[in-house]
């Protein structure tokens, strides 16, 4: 018995020791080759039926039916001029070749050169030819807007509204358009414009399971290239002029633009939503656009957030952010494009710059004394009108800073109206209004400004140029002028100008030191008297301007120790004096000495010189000798006695005395 047990065990070692795990592999292995037989056999009679299928189909009626479901559903009709290629196996479609679709006219409103329809795989095993997509290869769309609102593209619209509504009779089977190389171009007979977009590649879905439709991709627009991307959360809603979510973003190098809100398009377009732009330069962007800005300088980066509300071709935004050269802003705007662009605003800012906007314009010709002869551009005046209010807590023009200020900028019509309500500037307030408007080439310019309780020395400097003038006072101009440069300008200003001034000093001149030397010493020279200063206790000037000629009414010094009256004329456009005054010595009161002066040549350094007749006569030696020439018994004698000494012949007493005492000095 026991000598059989052996021959038992490698059974045992082959059957009943073997793993569980292994024998279920081992099983599932051999039930799967059983099954892949007859699988294998169905899915290639499966394919066989495919490929006969394929044979039975009626190519004819494929392709009346594809052609007659683009027309139900589109509402255009569909005209081939050149092939048709139907393809049942491996890719189900209908490519058709030189295609043109158009409404009730005769021209098409879509031009194809390739337009392939994908079709369904198992309607179409079951003789039902359903199209799942559709691929424009090349189309060439047009879409022309009448004066009336509607467009050619209108009769589409409405059809694939209808179509899309669920339980229509011609229910849209597909829910993809791709485009591929397209051109669009948009005609707007109301406004007389025109644009075009190339290089379309896009995909517009609206899935079948939701009311959702998005479109995206890529197209060219005056040279730049734009990412986009539009969803519509009810498209149905949105094709029928009802309210519908919408959310767009496009991209470009000029500009980003993203908008966050609601639609709808009942009798004009209705927008509500938050809207976001973003440009690296406002200008780069403008000038993309078709929008000349005004000026050359600024119009840098830009962006702007905020909660638009958009009616037809106006938009109203409210809770604006706006940043433009580093100034924010904060307010609301207003932008209409009715024919004629229009913007307002009212904004509040901590700090604004406005140094960009004026850098390129100047008054005076770059290192020369001379007034700019620069031609004015005054195109901007006459592209957008404008209404905006500003206030802020510090604003800086150029070397000018200013203190709370609120101002207003109107412009309507080529004519441009600046207020400033109030300034804080120079330690005082300024108030005024300035006026350009165009006539033709000319700028016309008006000016009232009242500067009160300023600093003299921080307000003539930067004004007017003149910095020898301190102390406190008030400063009132009305001024006109036309011309087409800032030199045109100056050659026919009129109006008026006073300064009243107090506690103050003119430097470079020290009045009191000259008339006491002159007054012990008349011929001893001037001497070097261009320096130190002349106190005053008040100043007052007042002149009248005509064809850019300043004539003194009335121009006094009064200080402590000295006092002086000036008249004559002040040249604008050539910014040279001709005037004459008096200089008087003050003591107690009264005038103790008293010298005629001149003052000529340009504003920046003029020549100052006392009348030397005056000095002359004063003088213990030289007076008795210029009495004697004028008695008829003493003038030959003296006039010989003077030529001896002299060498030079002497003047007619009647005639200006040419031996002054001392020479003009500068």
């Amino acid at each position: 018995m026991l000598a059989g047990v052996p021959a038992l065990l490698p059974n045992l070692s082959s059957t009943a020791i073997r793993p569980p795990a292994q024998d279920m592999a081992v099983t599932m292995a051999q039930g799967m080759k059983r099954l892949g037989t007859p699988i294998a056999a169905l899915l290639g009679l499966m394919l066989v039926g495919l490929i006969a299928s394929s044979w039975l189909i009626n190519r004819d009626a494929l392709r009346s039916a594809v052609e007659a479901q683009i027309r139900a559903v589109t509402g255009l009709d569909l005209t081939v001029k050149g092939s048709i290629e139907v393809s049942v196996f491996p890719g189900s479609y209908v490519s058709f070749h030189d295609v043109g679709l158009k409404g009730g006219s005769d021209d098409p409103a879509l031009r194809v050169d390739v337009l392939t329809a994908n079709l369904r795989l198992l309607p179409l095993l079951l003789q039902r030819f359903e199209i799942a997509d559709v691929m424009m290869l090349r189309p060439q769309i047009r879409v022309k807007r009448e004066a009336d609102g509607e467009s050619n593209w209108t009769p589409f619209i409405q059809t694939i509204a209808r179509t899309m509504k669920p339980g229509a009779d011609n229910q849209v089977s597909f829910s993809e358009i791709r485009i591929q190389d397209g051109v669009l171009t948009y005609e707007d007979a109301g406004n007389d414009a025109e644009e075009k977009l190339d290089d379309i590649n896009l995909s517009l879905a609206w899935p079948s399971i939701s009311r959702s439709f998005a479109v995206t991709g890529q197209f060219g627009w005056r040279g730049e290239r734009i990412d986009g991307a539009i969803g519509v959360s009810d498209f149905l809603a949105a094709l029928s002029g009802d309210r519908s979510g919408l959310k767009a973003r496009l991209s470009s190098n000029p500009v980003k633009l993203a908008f966050d809100g609601t639609v709808a398009n009942r009798t004009s377009m209705l927008m509500e939503g938050t809207l976001t732009i973003d440009s690296p330069s406002l200008r780069t962007a403008l000038n993309w656009t078709g929008q000349a800005p005004p000026g050359a300088g600024g119009f840098g980066r830009f962006a702007l957030k905020a909660r638009a509300n958009v009616v037809g071709a106006s938009i109203a935004l409210t809770n604006v952010n706006v940043e433009l050269d580093g100034n924010v802003a904060e307010g609301v705007m207003t932008y209409a494009n009715n024919g004629r662009q229009s913007l307002q605003a009212t904004l509040a800012a901590d700090t604004l710059d406005f140094t960009p906007y004026i850098s390129t314009f100047r008054l005076l010709a770059s290192g020369a004394r001379d007034w700019n002869r620069q031609m004015f551009d005054l195109n901007a005046l006459s592209s957008t009108d404008l209404d905006m209010r500003l206030s802020a807590a510090r604003v800086t023009v150029g070397p000018s800073k200013l203190g709370r200020t609120a101002f207003g900028a109107n412009l309507r019509g080529g004519a441009l109206a600046l207020s400033v309500g109030e300034a804080q500037v120079y330690g005082g307030v300024a108030k005024g209004s300035l006026g350009v408007a165009r006539s033709d080439t000319a700028a016309d310019v008006k000016a009232q400004f009242q500067f009160l309780d300023v600093d003299l020395q921080a307000c003539a400097g930067e004004l007017f140029g003149i910095n020898r003038l301190s102390g406190r006072g008030n400063l009132n101009v009305s001024l006109v002028a036309s011309g087409s440069s800032p030199f045109g300008l100056m050659q026919s200003l009129d109006g008026s100008a006073t300064l009243n001034g107090h506690d103050g000093a003119i430097s470079g001149l020290n009045v009191e030191q000259l008339l006491r030397r002159l007054e012990r010493r008349p011929l001893s020279g001037a001497g070097s008297y261009r320096s130190g200063s002349t106190p005053y206790n008040n100043l007052t000037v007042a002149l009248k301007f005509a064809d850019g000629i300043a004539t003194t009414e009335d121009v006094r010094l009064e200080g402590p120790a000295a006092n002086v009256t000036v008249n004559g004329t002040v040249s604008v456009p050539t910014r040279e004096f001709d005037l004459k005054g008096t200089a008087s010595l003050v003591s107690n009161g009264t005038s103790s000495f008293d010298l005629p002066f001149v003052v000529q040549g340009p504003w920046d350094d003029p020549l100052i010189y006392p009348e030397a007749e005056s000095l002359i006569k004063r003088s213990t030696v030289t007076g008795p000798l210029l009495d004697a020439l004028k008695d008829r018994n003493t003038r030959d004698a003296v006039r010989s006695v003077l030529e001896r000494l002299t060498g030079q012949k002497q003047a007619e007493p009647d005639a200006a005395p040419a031996a002054a005492a001392d020479a003009p000095a500068k």
